[in-house]
């Protein structure tokens, strides 16, 4: 799944469940399951969260609803090679992308 949200230094919860398509509650407890995800609060206690709090929170969700980690297995992945694993599924949302480009073009042929 990538994420589209438009470029903002904060996301709110609602922006965030919305473009993950999942509920704010599982957003929540992600957030404290998983020490990568630090959203800011307020002195309300709202949550903002930061464009690396979504990468972190992409990666996390490629984990564990697209590759069926647990979230032991996803913590355990994350801690022992987080920058392998980001720099992958960059890769691989990047190549995703290349993918649909080309079945577009080619559907137009």
């Amino acid at each position: 799944m990538h994420v589209t949200l438009p470029e903002k230094l904060y996301y709110s919860i609602g922006e965030v469940a919305k473009a993950f398509n999942v509920n704010a509650s599982l957003i929540r407890f992600w957030e404290k399951e998983f020490d990568e995800i630090q959203p800011k609060k307020n002195t309300k206690g709202t949550r903002k969260f930061t464009p690396n709090d979504i990468k972190n929170l992409e990666l996390i969700y490629h984990l564990v609803k697209e590759r069926g980690f647990t979230l032991e297995g996803a913590k355990i992945h994350l801690k022992e090679d987080k920058k392998a694993s980001l720099d992958n599924f960059e890769i691989i949302r990047k190549l995703e992308g290349v993918k649909a480009q080309l079945l577009e073009f080619k559907k137009n042929l």
